[in-house]
């Protein structure tokens, strides 16, 4: 068992040694500030065998989800998890890779479009069958709980600006 699978298993209070919590909120919001360490942990094991960082995989997701339509990069930056992510720059290390192609858009030539190639689309779904399995292995939720979970951590979202 590697390190991180080891303090995943373990209490929030065992893994960052401290029982003191202002309320059970304050615990919560550690817990999962915690929790997304783990899992963006886990996941970049996944994806590191295929040259991949997080914010690269998800430019890639994101642009499955358009194909075979070609997007802008302000519409991507827009869907980014990391909203402060430098778009522009990953997809001059995706477009190296061979992995998406930029051309100028035929609407507006100041504008830039971005399309997934074909090696693009078969890394994508290579690495995301690896990150499946791997939460399949470690998250064991049932649906209910899952549909619960979304609906607490929308809630604590509910604000968002």
């Amino acid at each position: 068992m590697d390190v991180c699978t080891y303090i995943c298993v373990l209490k929030l209070e065992q893994a960052i040694l401290s029982t003191k919590f202002k309320s059970d909120t304050h615990k919560a919001v550690l817990n999962i500030l915690y929790s997304a360490w783990w899992l963006k942990t886990t996941m970049s094991k996944a994806i590191k065998e295929y040259s991949l960082t997080h914010e690269q995989y998800n430019v890639l997701r994101i642009l499955k989800g358009k194909y075979p339509e070609q997007m802008c990069v302000r519409d991507i930056a827009c869907r980014m998890i990391e909203k402060n992510s430098n778009v522009p720059r990953i997809i001059d290390r995706l477009e190296i890779k061979k992995l998406v192609k930029r051309t100028n858009s035929l609407l507006d030539k100041r504008e830039t479009v971005i399309s997934l190639t074909t090696s693009g689309i078969v890394m994508l779904e290579a690495a995301t069958q690896s990150i499946t399995e791997i939460m399949e292995g470690i998250i064991d939720l049932s649906a209910t709980d899952a549909k619960e979970l979304n609906v607490l951590l929308e809630k604590i979202r509910e604000n968002e600006i």
